[in-house]
């Protein structure tokens, strides 16, 4: 599988300030949502499928970043530039 441009890599922080995950691929934040998400809302049904649509070159790459960020606020993280 090829690496799909995301961005800037970012961090994920939770609610104590901890650096939770660093986010450089949008594989990463497939794997993120797909498994270790803590909520399950529509939010996070809409960043899943707008990362699996840019994943399958069927939707845009800026869009699911945006989703993703949209749904890690939902969930209570803070998405931080990385030092």
């Amino acid at each position: 599988m090829m690496d799909i441009p995301w961005g800037e890599p970012f961090a994920l922080i939770d609610t104590k300030g901890d650096n939770v995950a660093r986010v450089g691929t949008i594989e990463t934040a497939h794997h993120w949502l797909r498994r270790k998400w803590p909520t399950s809302d529509a939010t996070h049904r809409k960043a899943l499928a707008r990362i699996e649509d840019a994943m399958e070159c069927m939707g845009s790459v800026a869009e699911a970043r945006q989703a993703f960020i949209a749904a890690a606020r939902s969930a209570g993280f803070v998405p931080a530039k990385l030092a």
